[in-house]
């Protein structure tokens, strides 16, 4: 019985926050192979998987794993087609809040074929049919009511930047996961909180060959906080002094690479939400993304809090460091 003379505020849960992730749920159809096919040839595949994934959708299954809740928003195919049954049943079991998906009559949710060979890498062929990109999302009101914070990738600019600007406006965090080239006048350089990109986006988009030197120069058109990840590599970000710090990745052995940077960044958005320091906030996404690139199985191998927690307090956890630069 709890005690009477208790604040009622001191014994009531805690409701967990919730992130507002903004992409393409996708269907995907997995395959081991040894080696990929030389072109014209045919190869057998040791195991298939039938998944789902993207961006969003994969973010949010971090999220939700690591204890905090998640909501999709963005455009699927027609709601009678077979992808989106699918993709909803697996969000309801996951836990995922789907009131705010968009299906559009008559259209093909997005659709993969991924082949993972030994090392854990993935080659992907993706369709998106392009109408899908003409989708008008819910009033503002509607999605940031109870958002603590918003997830989305670039490639979702078109139809997600007016409403990141106003998340903004009402303090509202907002993660954008860039990887692929952004224009540097694209509207998500401000209408942002945190950018972190992969090596590659953010070489390209800075149209420098160094990763520290990109994010310098990138630095000069946002205010937002910048990082960069770069695999096994770790991930290299620029602190509130404008200093270039260092997370080093954590040490796995490595079966399945899919989903694990989409980890990272639903750990990473759910570490801003709790308010965790930016250092530490980038070691618990970097555990994540570490612990889910040690199983199959996209992002439903994501692990769980306590898996996490567990990584963070051996004594061999990486630890952030100044770089020269």
């Amino acid at each position: 019985m709890t005690d009477p003379g208790m604040n009622f505020h001191e014994v009531a849960p805690k409701i967990p926050p919730r992130v507002l992730c903004i992409g393409m749920p996708v269907r995907d159809l997995t395959f081991r192979i040894d080696g990929l096919p030389e072109r014209g040839f045919k190869v057998n595949a040791s195991h298939f998987d039938e998944i789902c994934g993207g961006n969003a959708l994969n973010g949010a299954i971090g999220i939700v794993r690591l204890g905090g809740r998640a909501s999709i928003c963005g455009p699927m195919g027609d709601a009678k087609e077979t992808s989106s049954k699918y993709i909803f049943e697996k969000l309801g079991h996951e836990g995922i809040e789907t009131r705010h998906i968009v299906h559009m009559p008559g259209l093909v949710t997005p659709i993969s074929n991924i082949m993972i060979d030994p090392s854990g890498e993935r080659t992907i062929v993706t369709f998106r049919d392009p109408e899908l990109w003409k989708v008008q999302l819910p009033p503002s009101d509607e999605l940031l009511k109870d958002c603590h914070a918003i997830l989305t990738e670039n490639r979702c600019a078109e139809f997600c930047t007016d409403l990141c600007a106003e998340a903004r406006r009402r303090g509202i965090p907002v993660i954008v996961d860039v990887d692929r080239t952004m224009s540097t006048r694209e509207g998500l350089l401000t209408a942002s909180s945190h950018l972190v990109f992969s090596s590659e986006a953010l070489q390209a988009t800075a149209g420098v060959p160094d990763d520290a030197e990109a994010l310098k120069k990138i630095a000069r058109l946002t205010p937002s906080f910048l990082a960069g990840t770069r695999g096994a590599l770790g991930t290299l970000w620029l602190d509130d002094n404008g200093n270039l710090q260092q997370t080093p990745a954590f040490p796995v052995h490595t079966v399945d690479t899919l989903g694990a940077g989409d980890v990272f960044h639903g750990a990473f958005a759910l570490a801003i939400t709790e308010q965790q320091e930016l250092r530490d906030a980038l070691r618990f996404a970097s555990a994540a993304a570490a612990l889910k690139c040690t199983r199959f199985g996209g992002a439903f191998a994501a692990p769980q809090r306590a898996e996490v927690e567990e990584l963070l307090n051996q004594d061999r956890a990486p630890r952030s460091a100044q770089t020269n630069g």
